[in-house]
């Protein structure tokens, strides 16, 4: 068996994304391989034929997000629009289906990379590898959360949820993991060699993947060392970052940004700005969810307000600010560095948490932790 089946199915199950033995990959070379035999194989078989991929996966997401999902789906008239960050720049939307005929999922899959099958499961492709079926397997799971604890927030106060509504929220917060509160020791700076900040980076990486502080690929870690910021790639995983971090001179000298983060200007101004050397950005599900929560009605910038919300807004003490990935005018280059500070961070709507720290990464990952677990608890003080 390819061992890259192996990998990702106990990445998932490690994510709380899937069971044990749930998901089913197939993967192209010389030819179509998968992972176990299926019920479904032969009929996703086809879709190698007629769609420019090399890679698929078919599962059953576990709880909560199987509930939430098929929730979604049932009154989503044929797509689901989460608000949060990741699903405007990755996914768009995601379209629902109860066909399971190939051209139907081939006709879905032409525009977007993945389809939800309410009471059955998610179909997600990758043209390259396999890891872009489980980015976007994650990024849906993870959307669907955010999007119903979000709606069901605004519902209560509004006092019009529904009774099927109410169920799910109660069977979904009976599936959520308890809050992590052990901190982890991490390596002690100030680093003296690129080979320490490397080490501590991809150390401080995993401990936030493995936290569930982020999902997929998303989020970004960074180190500066003289003039050199050290900085995760684009597109890699925070858990994996062997071979992964970009080392960019703070003057502009070399194009080794080329391949770094997107957030790169971002991080650059914050430790400009604050005299920091090291910055994580998660996307904490519950600091994410307080973060697009607002109760004034009719507000003006509703339709634009994850790029320039006109209103001070906080959340358990912590600034929350507006602002999109880039240099450009309402960029986070621009909106983060000027509220950040190390005794709290700063989340950006829809996007997450950035945290820094003098010397290492012990505060900015104890403050990671300590605010998702801040927010969790003001959720469900909200509710009530």
């Amino acid at each position: 068996m390819n061992p890259m089946f192996e990998f990702f199915e106990k990445k998932m199950v490690d994510s709380g994304l899937v069971e044990n033995g749930a998901p089913l990959f197939g993967f192209l070379d010389a030819v179509l391989e998968w992972n176990r035999p299926h019920a479904e194989a032969q009929r996703l078989a086809e879709l190698f034929k007629t769609l420019n991929i090399n890679s698929l996966l078919f599962a059953r997401p576990a709880e909560p997000y199987r509930t939430i999902i098929d929730y979604l789906a049932e009154f989503g008239e044929g797509v689901i629009t989460p608000r949060d960050c990741e699903t405007r720049t990755f996914l768009h939307d995601l379209p629902t289906t109860t066909d399971l005929n190939p051209r139907g999922l081939h006709s879905l899959l032409k525009q977007r990379k993945g389809i939800i099958i309410p009471q059955y499961g998610i179909v997600t492709t990758g043209s390259v590898s396999l890891e872009q079926a489980y980015v976007t397997f994650s990024s849906i799971c993870f959307a669907c959360f955010v999007k119903f604890f979000c709606d069901y927030l605004q519902d209560r106060r509004a006092g019009r949820e529904n009774p099927n509504q109410q169920r799910v929220f109660t069977k979904s917060v009976a599936a959520l993991p308890p809050p992590t509160t052990a901190i982890p020791s991490l390596r002690k700076g100030p680093f003296g060699s690129e080979n320490e900040v490397l080490a501590a980076m991809a150390e401080a990486g995993k401990m936030v993947v493995g936290h569930r502080l982020v999902d997929s690929y998303f989020g970004n870690i960074s180190c500066r060392l003289g003039g050199i910021l050290y900085i995760s790639q684009t597109g890699s995983s925070l858990d994996q970052l062997v071979d992964s971090i970009d080392p960019c001179p703070l003057d502009g000298s070399s194009c080794a940004g080329l391949t770094a983060s997107s957030e790169l200007s971002a991080h650059m101004r914050i430790m400009e700005e604050t005299g920091s050397q090291t910055i994580l950005h998660g996307h904490p599900p519950f600091t994410v969810i307080l973060s697009m929560d607002c109760e004034r009605k009719d507000c003006e910038g509703r339709d634009t307000c994850h790029l320039k919300c006109p209103h001070h807004r906080i959340v358990c003490e912590i600034p929350i600010v507006t602002g999109e990935v880039g240099t450009g005018p309402h960029g986070l280059c621009h909106t983060v560095p000027p509220v950040i500070s190390e005794e709290k961070g700063a989340i950006v709507y829809g996007h997450g948490l950035f945290t820094i720290g003098r010397t290492d990464f012990n505060t900015p990952f104890k403050r990671l932790l300590d605010v998702e677990n801040e927010c969790r608890r003001e959720y469900f003080r909200r509710i009530g």
